[in-house]
């Protein structure tokens, strides 16, 4: 007997809990604790070693340390800046998870906190210092409205809610537009290899349409790597 598969081709899950979801926000929850702690404060924990260590500076990241790349995303501004970004991927995550699938989801997280830092590095100015999971969660964003489409469901609200925040990445000092921007592109792109390209290129089986969203996401995490690159060259 087949398996049960979700319209992106993964397993229906045993237990209903998002445990990636879970997983992503105990470990954002866990970071700032340690960075709070290191600096003894809750709202200056921007001062602490792991946050300097870690946060993604242009500079540092052409200097090879590409660890900032991802690292950076699982620090935060303090508890607003925290409780904000947990919130929202915490209301998308409980929705995308059981239709992607944990691992399809982690995946495409990941790809757009790499693509929000690609963005970042590309079009910030070198002097910029960003942390925050503000790509990844964007990503999210892009991928439940893809998620929406494909499931014909009206997305209306989500769109609005990503016009919404890019309206305020726009107006509040100090929120980096570019890595959010970037991210709402890298997961929007990976969602649609997962749930569209399958079909437009005629894929005859579900398992050809899983290799292809794989592949699908793989270029994408390519793509942001090779801007990443491309931008340790130019900063270098």
């Amino acid at each position: 007997m087949r398996p049960v598969r979700t319209v992106a081709g993964a397993p229906v899950a045993k237990s209903a809990t998002p445990l990636v979801t879970y997983g992503l926000i105990a470990l954002n929850i866990l970071f700032f604790g340690i960075t709070a702690a290191q600096a003894g404060s809750v709202v200056d924990n921007f001062r602490s070693e792991l946050f300097l260590r870690w946060a993604l500076v242009p500079t540092l990241v052409a200097d090879g340390e590409w660890f900032r790349v991802i690292g950076s995303g699982f620090l935060h501004w303090g508890p607003l800046h925290l409780a904000l970004n947990m919130f929202a991927l915490y209301i998308v995550g409980i929705q995308l998870e059981p239709v992607l699938g944990r691992v399809r989801m982690l995946s495409i997280y990941l790809v757009s906190l790499i693509g929000g830092s690609a963005a970042g590095l590309l079009l910030e100015p070198v002097n910029t210092v960003g942390a925050g999971a503000s790509g990844a969660v964007y990503g999210m964003f892009g991928a439940i409205a893809v998620t929406m489409f494909r499931l014909r469901m009206n997305p209306t609200q989500i769109l609005v809610i990503i016009g919404i925040n890019v309206l305020l990445s726009l107006s509040i000092p100090g929120v980096s537009l570019w890595v959010h921007l970037g991210g709402l592109l890298a997961g929007t792109s990976a969602t649609l290899g997962v749930l569209f390209v399958p079909q437009w290129v005629g894929a005859k089986s579900q398992e050809s349409a899983r290799t292809i969203g794989w592949v699908s996401i793989g270029v994408v995490g390519l793509a942001s790597a090779a801007a990443i690159a491309a931008a340790a060259m130019m900063i270098g």
